[in-house]
């Protein structure tokens, strides 16, 4: 059977697979530069055809709490936003959080703070890999640097949430939401019967049935020792996650002297970079985190006994380069680059950048 070959926006794409990946729900409210995700579900109707639920919700507050009632029934849901209103849902993942239960979450990032710019930004990696509600938790993050992964990402995304009972969150920018590029769609799945939920997610509130007590999702305790086992069970799962799952992809790392670490659209330009300063004679590699959380911590340390220096380049004040320094523990020198207020660095400024800074 041929590829099914579309050319779409990243936006496009995330609603496309969502409903290929089998979703139950999708439960959003509009916001520049993530808007196309919603637009997209109402244009192609899937109610209609796979009995997928799309609801525009009064508020990103009620958008992610229906997520958590659709979530806690074990169906596959999502929500998608831009940073100001993945902000408002911050209190809603947390719960998912706290009640262990699998959702997927898509930030395509614009400038802040405050209501900021409608143009890309990658500022949100504080808000949503360090956690950004209350608590002690930890999101499944996936960064994608291009249409393609915006497809792949949602069905792997649901994957490792259902794996570990924990939301996960799509973290593209403004560039990988907006650009237009082929992509392959996935194949279609099914969405999962009633029974086939009942027995994949025995933990899930579906009502009291015979022979079977109701069970009830909930993140709250009142007995601080069993709030205590709760937390460091969920630390124990976190730890389970950052030994099997961390992804990252290498390009001319093997004899590089200098290190570009960047995610997303930053990654795409840190790769033309990356030739455009080898064809000068300056052996530079770049690692592309996939995971920003789990972090490749082990994989950029591993690059500290080898080059000299490393430039954090992200579209932002300086974020994930703090992850990078924790991860080198100051064996090698590490900057950061970065643009504001929606501005998109090329290639050229990156390799100034580099000079400037590390060389």
């Amino acid at each position: 059977m041929s590829e099914e070959i579309k050319l779409m926006k990243g936006n496009e794409a995330i609603a496309h697979a969502a409903i290929r990946c089998g979703c139950d729900g999708y439960f959003g409210y509009p916001i520049t530069p993530q808007s196309e995700v919603l637009e997209t579900l109402m244009e192609i109707e899937p109610w209609k055809t796979t009995g997928m639920n799309v609801l525009q919700a009064e508020s990103e507050i009620a958008a992610i709490n229906m997520v958590y009632g659709g979530a806690g029934t074990g169906k596959k849901v999502l929500t998608s936003s831009s940073s100001p209103g993945v902000s408002l849902k911050q209190e809603g993942i947390s719960y998912l959080a706290g009640a262990e239960l699998p959702a997927l979450i898509v930030n395509v990032m614009r400038g802040g703070p405050g209501l900021g710019t409608i143009q890309p930004s990658q500022a949100d990696y504080f808000q949503t890999v360090k956690g950004g509600g209350h608590g002690d938790y930890r999101l499944i993050a996936l960064a994608p640097a291009s249409v393609q992964e915006m497809a792949d990402f949602v069905g792997l995304a649901f994957d490792l949430a259902f794996k570990y009972r924990n939301p996960a969150i799509i973290l593209a920018d403004g560039v990988i939401g907006q650009m237009m590029e082929k992509v392959v769609l996935p194949p279609f799945k099914p969405r999962r019967t009633d029974e086939e939920i009942e027995k994949e997610c025995p933990w899930a509130a579906v009502g009291k049935k015979k022979n079977r007590e109701r069970n009830v999702i909930t993140s709250l305790e009142l007995d601080p020792a069993v709030m205590e086992e709760r937390n460091n069970h969920l630390q124990r799962k976190y730890k389970t996650i950052e030994e099997n799952e961390v992804r990252y992809e290498e390009y001319m790392c093997e004899d590089a002297e200098y290190l570009f670490v960047a995610f997303g659209s930053s990654a795409r330009i840190c790769q033309k970079a990356v030739e455009l300063a080898r064809a000068q004679g300056i052996k530079v590699g770049l690692l592309r985190p996939i995971t920003l959380w789990p972090f490749p911590t082990k994989a950029i340390a591993k690059y500290a006994d080898q080059v000299k220096s490393m430039l954090s380049v992200e579209l932002n004040a300086g974020q994930m380069v703090e992850d990078i320094r924790l991860a080198v523990n100051g064996k090698v020198k590490v900057e950061h680059f970065g643009r504001l207020g929606g501005i998109v660095y090329t290639p050229d400024e990156i390799i100034e950048a580099m000079k400037a800074k590390i060389m």
